[in-house]
């Protein structure tokens, strides 16, 4: 059956969509011998930025973990060139939404060793230096969230509100960016189970919203988490659509989606959840590099091997002509320092 609708979806979407074989190119490695999972990253004059973002410092597989979150920030200014060092966020930061607008990278929500967050910051790259401001906080602390720019509107969905929380959050907000003193609103939610960790999507002027994970109070106390496979697709005016269901899970894939062809966008690795009790963890295998293709046209999907990389809880930044995967998973509890593009022209 799932062959037969990998068939139908990739009939659908039109030989001209995908005539073109993807071209992946590493970029230079962040300057750091871990890497980060969660890191902010965006464009601002010109330049790529990654900030913030976790590892797990020291032994990988001792229990209990010793997750360390960074303030540390790095500009790439040239692909070619160098990573820039030494420049710092405000505070430690880490699992949030990064959006590029305004020529600045605004840094929505996250958390640190503590506690959630629901202070969104601007970074700005000017003449050499790094600059931060305040916007308009988030209607409650969030982390795991999923968002994107569409338009002039920034939209954000699900996420978690505390470090130790048992269920996700069944929100939905928006942010006008022609209309910051108005703050964030907040939206009627997309008709499903709650949920975080999910990848954002944007065709014309529609929002999307894909897979995810929620959770539950397991038999320790513990959060569990359910591997969800349902994605939605917001227009402003008419509300959320359920649309077909992923032939996956893809919780904490780069997100946001990448486009890919006419009204198509690619999801890329994640955790499918199939691997979730592996054990021993320091031999998972990691994570799904296939690749996840959906045709907003016709609300099918199609499945295509070979992305060089298997990723999670990694941001996607469209730079110039790629589309860059800066770091991340790419399984549990190890991080990588590789930076990997996709060229466009």
């Amino acid at each position: 059956m799932m062959r037969l609708l990998t068939l139908i979806a990739t009939m659908s979407l039109g030989i001209s969509s995908f005539a073109e074989t993807p071209r992946w190119s590493q970029l230079p490695p962040i300057p750091d011998a871990e890497g980060f999972a969660g890191a902010f990253a965006g464009v601002s004059g010109g330049a790529l930025i990654v900030a913030g973002g976790a590892n797990i410092a020291g032994d990988k597989w001792a229990e209990p973990l010793a997750k360390q979150w960074y303030d540390s920030a790095f500009v790439l200014e040239a692909a070619s060139g160098t990573w820039r060092s030494g420049l710092k966020l405000p505070r430690p930061l880490a699992y949030g939404v990064s959006i590029t607008a305004d020529d600045s990278v605004i840094c929505i929500g996250g958390s640190d060793s503590a506690t959630h967050h629901r202070e969104v910051i601007r970074l700005a790259w000017r003449n050499g230096a790094l600059t931060s401001a305040a916007l308009p906080p988030l209607p409650q602390p969030c982390a795991n969230a999923c968002g994107a720019l569409v338009g002039r509107t920034i939209y954000v969905a699900g996420g978690i509100d505390t470090p130790t929380a048992a269920r996700a959050l069944h929100t939905f907000w928006s942010l006008d960016l022609d209309r910051l003193d108005h703050g964030w609103n907040e939206l009627e939610p997309w008709p499903g189970p709650e949920r975080m960790l999910s990848v954002a999507g944007v065709v014309g002027s529609d929002f999307f919203l894909f897979s995810g994970a929620s959770l539950r109070a397991g038999p320790d106390g513990k959060p569990a988490r359910t591997f969800l496979k349902d994605a939605y697709r917001f227009t402003p005016g008419h509300g959320w659509r359920r649309l077909a269901d992923l032939p996956r899970a893809a919780v904490a894939a780069p997100s946001p989606a990448i486009p890919r062809g006419k009204g198509a966008v690619q999801i890329i690795s994640g955790d499918d959840g199939s691997k979730i009790d592996f054990q021993p963890v320091r031999e998972h295998p990691g994570f799904p590099r296939d690749v996840l293709i959906y045709d907003s046209a016709a609300d099918g999907w199609s499945i295509e091997a070979g992305a060089p990389f298997s990723r999670a809880t990694v941001p996607v930044v469209r730079w110039g002509e790629r589309f860059v995967v800066p770091n991340g998973e790419v399984r549990p509890r190890v991080r990588t320092p590789e930076v990997w593009a996709l060229e466009t022209r």
